[in-house]
């Protein structure tokens, strides 16, 4: 963090009360002294096992048989599980019902597990699993790999989708027909592995009369729950999941976690011995999906201004195997087309292509980075081809008033700040100035290119199926005066439990000191949703909020008949006193024991739903957002022309989360974010082999994130000043996702810095991500 952005987290610190203060992680010392607990370093349990997956070695191919009794006669092998040995249905797919936990009749990809060893050594189990070659039978049978493959073979995991506006019927085709200028182009946007620091990670215990206690790394403890009781064929209440953190989420702990529990309770349940599966580093790679790939093939047209009139495209992404999440992430994809900008007339049609890969799933952004990137790419296009700076191009086309508001989707943008963020961060920056002198600085330089670039984000924040935007929490006061809290969100790093901690600390006007979150337990908050979709705070936080406000008004209640009928509304609970009307102070430890020595219920669940949200899937039309987060980057690189290397020099970041309910943790969050897009769009490079479909990427020495060295030597990160005008938790606005794609302008800096190589002549078909290889690509073409 640079000096200008320690300074302001400084500044926003003095906030008054608990909510808005710029706190320490919760965790924060736990993590630095090495003492915060993760699954792995739960004490094992006396007799625990350790289990392995055996993976196919084949893309697609019938499974013929499995030699089980060869394999469980190894050294050192406890038992061996197949499909055969699952009670219920074969199936944790959390939508569809078409992912095996265990592969059965066919193999759809290289890395499928097909078999579980179980040993009472992890390195044992390891190494026997290790062998699945040799004890398979599988049938070879052709294999699709890309998502052009699959489309042009018409091979998808679910039905098309499409999503149009048009004035009239007919209108985007002959919009962009009768356009002064028309334009058409293609482009390639690849995947991005999670990476997170925990791997996936389960570990089962029986409990008496059949039941499971499973510690799962997991960002959705109750599908976790589903998933085992159903594949085990137990009722809900028979199997506990708890996780009191994870090592790193970033969705692919959402759905692709069920495999990993289904796996280690079956073992539980068959063997009545604790099992941990803890998945090495590359068979995490191989088995699990990441953030879609995506192919995009798009036509325009437009005005002088660069006003878009019509623009159809279609959106190809990789979904891999199986379903997963990929309708809903194209869903995102197609409502997110839009960003920032307001399109008269668009027809936008989305395939998920079925390959013989691992199925992708959620990732940051949830598809809405892949939607958006498009229009970005295209609005570029369009400037190049007047001749324009993109910015008076972005302008041209930002949402307005009236019409101009209604997103293709039938939503209105009712909170539009993307301007107005846009003009302060290009004065904050000095954008019009650098313009200049980097055009000075390249017509001198003929190897070295400097770029420029600014991009605009406008997010929508809920999930896109209604009944997931719900959560519960309990909040107890002890009659000590401690309180402890817990909620159906789960903490992955991102700072969740210490934002609800301070809610309720605020609530009941003590110190975030007095009030601690505990493990996230499908025992206690029962049906809860995902963490995912940057709902974790406005949920659980309004859950929390509610739980807590009853508790102050029961003290307060008490209170005032204590004190002759005053009014209990008028009483302040704040600095660990509850304050009377006429300011008299009273300890609240001591209201806290007095309360309990008169029978007054000392804890209460909360519970919130967003309200005001709907959508019909089969039109895709409706209000599945709550709000929408906004933000602005600008990013300036400099490119080698020689080696396709690049640098990224400066970055100024405004984000907009509303009234912060923790600046240091949301300043963050968006840095966090900006660099792990930044990953996504310039190194990281997913690379399956063309022929055996195997992922030769699966570990660090193969597959690099950025790291500290990549952040720019000057980064300025600020909030955007305002509120949310939706009513969320204290007028937060969420803000784990939105921020990623301020990382935009670090690839269209790229393709700014490339574009000068060419003099401005030809717009760069850069790829995603622009490693050295698609960068000298794109430099060839503008150079031709």
């Amino acid at each position: 963090m640079n000096s200008s952005t320690d300074a302001f987290i400084r500044q926003l610190a003095a906030t008054a009360g608990e909510v808005g203060k710029a706190l320490p992680h919760e965790s924060a010392a736990l993590h630095v002294a090495g003492e915060a607990s993760y699954i792995d370093d739960l004490p094992e349990l006396a007799g625990t096992l350790h289990a392995a997956l055996g993976l196919s070695p084949l893309a697609h191919g019938r499974l013929l048989g499995i030699d089980l009794e060869a394999l469980r006669a190894l050294p050192g092998v406890v038992a061996v599980f197949s499909a055969a040995d699952i009670p219920g249905p074969n199936d944790c797919g959390p939508i569809v019902h078409d992912d095996p936990i265990l592969a059965e009749g066919e193999v759809h990809y290289l890395g499928q597990p097909v078999f579980a060893v179980i040993a009472a050594d992890r390195d044992v189990a390891r190494r026997v699993a290790a062998r699945a070659k040799e004890f398979l039978r599988i049938e070879p049978l052709p294999a699709v790999l890309t998502a052009r493959e699959a489309h042009a073979q018409g091979r998808y995991v679910l039905p098309p989708a499409h999503l149009t506006r048009e004035q009239s019927p007919g209108a985007t085709r002959a919009a962009i027909v009768s356009a002064p200028h028309r334009l058409q182009g293609s482009l390639s946007v690849g995947g991005q592995e999670q990476f997170y620091l925990e791997g996936q990670i389960s570990y089962a215990v029986p409990l008496e009369g059949g039941a499971l206690r499973v510690h799962c790394s997991t960002q959705h403890p109750s599908e976790m729950q589903h998933a085992v009781a159903h594949a085990l064929l137990l009722p809900a209440n028979a199997v506990q999941v708890e996780c009191r953190r994870m090592g790193g989420g970033f969705g692919g702990k959402e759905s692709q976690s069920a495999l990993f529990a289904c796996v280690a309770a079956l073992a539980a349940s068959k063997l009545r011995r604790p099992v941990k599966l803890r998945a090495d580093r590359d068979d995490d790679f191989m088995i699990t999906g990441r953030r879609h790939g995506f192919e995009y093939d798009w036509e325009l047209g437009f005005d002088d201004a660069g006003r878009i009139l019509g623009v159809e495209i279609d959106l190809i992404s990789n979904a891999g195997f199986s379903a997963d999440l990929s309708g809903p992430v194209m869903t995102r994809a197609l409502c997110h087309f839009d960003n920032a900008y307001w399109l008269p007339n668009v027809s936008m049609h989305g395939y998920s292509a079925r390959t013989n890969t691992q199925s992708n799933t959620a990732f940051r952004g949830f598809g809405g980075p892949q939607g958006a990137i498009a229009i970005e790419c295209i609005l570029e296009a369009v400037a190049r081809a007047l001749g324009k700076d993109p910015l008076e191009v972005r302008r041209a086309n930002f949402y307005g008033v009236g019409e101009r508001d209604l997103t293709p989707y039938g939503q209105r943008v009712e909170d539009n700040i993307a301007a107005p963020m846009v003009d302060e961060l290009v004065a904050q920056s000095g954008y019009a100035a650098r313009r200049g002198e980097i055009a000075a600085w390249n017509a001198q330089s003929p190897v070295l290119k400097r770029g420029l670039a600014l991009s605009p984000v406008k997010f929508g924040i809920s999930f896109n199926v209604k009944h997931f935007n719900q959560a519960g929490a309990l909040v107890h006061i002890y009659t000590d005066g401690s309180v402890l809290v817990n909620h159906g969100g789960t903490e992955m790093g991102q700072g969740l439990n210490t934002k609800v901690a301070q809610v309720v600390a605020h609530e009941l006007g003590l110190p975030l000191a007095r009030v601690r979150c505990t493990a996230t337990d499908t025992t206690k908050v029962a049906n809860t949703s995902a963490t995912a979709a940057s709902t974790g705070a406005d949920l659980n936080g309004k859950a929390a909020q509610d739980a807590a406000r009853q508790l102050r008004e029961r003290l307060a209640a008490f209170v005032a008949q204590r004190a002759g009928g005053i009014d209990a509304a008028a009483i302040r609970f704040a600095d660990s006193q509850v304050l009377l009307p006429d300011g008299t102070p009273l300890p609240f430890d001591t209201v806290v024991a007095d309360a309990y020595a008169e029978r007054v219920q000392l804890w209460s669940d909360g519970f919130y739903a967003t309200p005001g949200l709907h959508w019909n899937r089969e039109t895709l039309q409706g209000k599945p957002f709550h709000y929408f987060a906004y933000g602005a980057a600008v990013s300036e690189v400099v490119v080698d022309t020689l080696s396709g290397e690049y640098r990224l020099l400066r970055a100024d970041l405004l984000h907009d989360v509303g009234r912060s309910l923790n600046p240091a943790i949301d300043i963050g969050q968006v840095e966090g974010a900006f660099i792990q897009g930044m990953g996504w769009l310039t190194m990281e490079e997913l690379v399956w082999h063309p022929q055996s479909g195997a992922l030769l990427t699966h570990a660090p020495s193969t597959y690099k994130i950025p790291t500290a060295n990549d952040a720019p030597p000057i980064f300025n990160t600020r909030l955007f000043e305002g509120e949310n005008p939706a009513d969320s938790i204290h007028r937060s606005k969420a803000v784990g996702e939105p921020p990623l794609l301020l990382a935009f302008s670090v690839w269209l800096a790229i393709r700014d810095a490339i574009s000068a190589a060419g003099d401005h002549r030809v717009d760069p078909p850069l790829r995603a991500p622009a490693t050295p290889e698609a960068v000298l690509d794109a430099i060839e073409v503008v150079m031709r």
